[in-house]
């Protein structure tokens, strides 16, 4: 969006797609053309032949504004269908990071029993620094990360939101 206003809601696009060159840069430019902001974006193949992908794309606006971003992805001719995981009903959201984090003496202990709060595993570390793993809703990431400047945030590298509907039901 352009300007975020209080009307502006966080939502979770799930859109399939066929799995063909450029397709990507369709949907980021139908974004781009319109002024609407992309805040995370991914994309994994998901059918055994390489067919279809799905990518999940979290934006933000006001209701009408994500019916009618909704209305222009089903219109561009490889997307299969899109669901606005937010408001379809209950569903997963998950999310990857990697946060290097400084730590000697007593700030190193306090980075690793934060860690342990938070279940981040640690996948790198030297004598000076904790390279950490985290799984988890945005949320629990975001406040991991809010803790660690005060202990000597370093780096973050986040890998993006993946979300699907809950239930025995696929789509």
């Amino acid at each position: 969006m352009k300007i975020k206003s209080a009307s502006t809601e966080r939502h979770v696009l799930n859109v399939t797609v066929d799995n063909e060159p450029g397709i990507l840069a369709k949907i980021t430019g139908l974004f781009t053309a319109r002024g609407y902001n992309i805040d995370s974006l991914t994309v994994a193949d998901i059918t055994e032949d390489h067919a279809v992908s799905r990518i999940t794309i979290v934006t933000g606006g006001p209701p009408e504004v994500i019916d009618q971003i909704e209305a222009q992805l089903e219109r561009l001719v490889p997307v299969h269908g899109v669901i606005d995981l937010t408001t379809a009903g209950p569903h997963v959201e998950r999310e990857l990071a990697l946060i290097k984090v400084a730590g000697i003496g007593e700030k190193r202990v306090e980075a690793l029993r934060v860690a342990d709060i938070f279940r981040a595993s640690v996948v790198d570390t030297t004598t000076e620094s904790f390279v950490f793993e985290l799984t988890g809703a945005p949320n629990k990431i975001d406040s991991f990360i809010a803790l660690m400047r005060g202990l000597g945030l370093l780096e973050v590298g986040r890998s993006g939101v993946v979300g699907m509907m809950r239930g025995a039901e696929g789509k």
